[in-house]
């Protein structure tokens, strides 16, 4: 029995040699192990929880949005015949230019033209007849009413001869502006009713290019501006737009507001109902604050970052909630127009570990690799063990076609057709 008792005690007194050898090992392996680094072990021997930062950058930021439109002419109108009529003659070819006041459609006028002789030959004897009254009158020969009576006749006469030569004008389709026509409805010898469609006319000089904006530009955009546009159809040719007009009304249900832009186009490379994506520059900064958007926090209506700033022992780095006014958002980044300063770091990674002001951090930077950085490969040449004897094929670059380049549109000359009052 004493026996056993004595290989129990041993046995009690092996395991607690043990625990308390494992109990210091662990002890010193943790001391022996602890970062030195800046930020790395608070107060307290916890190891400080890992952030990922970034620095506040200096850019030039330009402030812009961008929209998608369509260009239309700066005139447009489908010629239509006041009254109807048969054609008698056209003047004009699809897609001529041109002039202001050029006639393009005869309507047959026989008898309109025949109602106008009409009316000249009875303004001429209305005429005799009040020359001829007057001279009696002066000698007491009629009364004065007759004189009145042939004056008012003069006057019928009159308004029919100008009544004939309206209804005779209107028989004449002419160009309202200088513009190009565009495809004939009609032919020669075709009955028009008033209203028909005859040809259309565009004005391609300057072209309009329509866009809408969200309603919180609508304090931005002004006339005036300038807008650069990009055609899907014809790429790598941007083109300038000068903001025409804003729309006085938001639209209730798009919540947006509709701009007007003008192109000059006198080089008649843009048509009428082209798509265009239009972006609008609001101003330029130069000395623009901007951070990751990842490090923006918002809380209770109000936006946050967290700053890394020293700590108040040597080599420690805490945390500090600051409070930011951001402006322009661009993909990946916000500029921040009060708070901070450039060079501050923020904390992009590592928020949630972050729950009080003074919190101590370990930064760590993601972008590395984890394990030991890789050896840059070297050349053949100055590898170690490489044959020296063993000359490398040299690779002969292909020679590419050179293309030519486009011809480039012809200059024109005269004032912006945009410009005009």
């Amino acid at each position: 029995m004493a026996y056993k008792k004595k290989y129990a005690v041993m046995a009690l007194a092996g395991i607690c040699v043990a625990s308390g050898a494992a109990w210091w090992y662990q002890n010193k392996s943790a001391s022996s192990t602890a970062p030195a680094a800046a930020g790395a072990a608070p107060a307290g021997g916890q190891r400080a929880p890992a952030v990922e930062v970034a620095k506040v950058d200096t850019i030039t930021l330009i402030d812009e949005t961008q929209s998608v439109g369509s260009l239309r002419s700066r005139q447009s109108v489908m010629l239509r015949p006041e009254v109807a009529g048969r054609v008698k003659q056209i003047f004009i070819n699809d897609g001529q230019r041109v002039e202001k006041g050029q006639l393009l459609v005869q309507l047959d006028d026989q008898l309109q033209a025949a109602q106008l002789a009409q009316a000249k030959a009875e303004l001429s004897i209305a005429l005799a007849n009040h020359k001829r009254n007057q001279e009696l009158v002066a000698q007491n020969f009629i009364s004065k009413r007759s004189l009145d009576e042939s004056a008012a006749a003069l006057d019928v006469a009159q308004a029919k001869l100008d009544l004939a030569a309206a209804t005779l004008q209107r028989l004449k389709i002419v160009a309202p502006f200088n513009g190009v026509v565009g495809l004939k409805q009609v032919s020669v010898g075709d009955y028009l009713k008033d209203g028909a469609d005859i040809v259309n006319i565009e004005d391609l000089d300057a072209v309009l290019v329509d866009f809408r904006l969200p309603e919180r530009f609508q304090s931005k955009i002004q006339p005036g501006q300038k807008t650069q546009l990009n055609i899907d159809a014809l790429p790598g040719r941007p083109f300038a737009a000068v903001v025409q007009a804003v729309d006085p009304l938001i639209d209730a249900n798009g919540r947006s507001v509709g701009v007007r832009g003008c192109i000059d186009n006198r080089q008649q490379q843009l048509r009428p109902g082209m798509f265009a994506r239009v972006k609008t520059v609001f101003g330029v900064r130069d000395k623009a604050l901007v951070i990751p958007e990842e490090a923006i926090v918002p809380q209770g209506g109000r936006t946050f970052v967290v700053k890394v700033v020293p700590g108040e022992q040597a080599d420690t780095l805490v945390s500090q909630r600051v409070a930011v006014k951001v402006g322009v958002r661009q993909p990946g980044k916000v500029e921040i127009l009060e708070g901070l300063e450039a060079g501050d770091s923020v904390v992009t990674a590592g928020h949630q570990r972050l729950q009080k002001d003074g919190t101590a951090v370990r930064v760590v930077d993601m972008s590395r690799p984890a394990g030991p950085a890789a050896a840059p490969a070297s050349s053949p040449a100055s590898a170690p063990g490489a044959a020296a004897s063993a000359p490398q094929p040299v690779a002969t670059p292909a020679v590419a076609p050179v293309a030519k380049a486009a011809p480039k549109p012809a200059a024109v000359s005269g004032p912006n057709p945009c410009l005009k009052g």
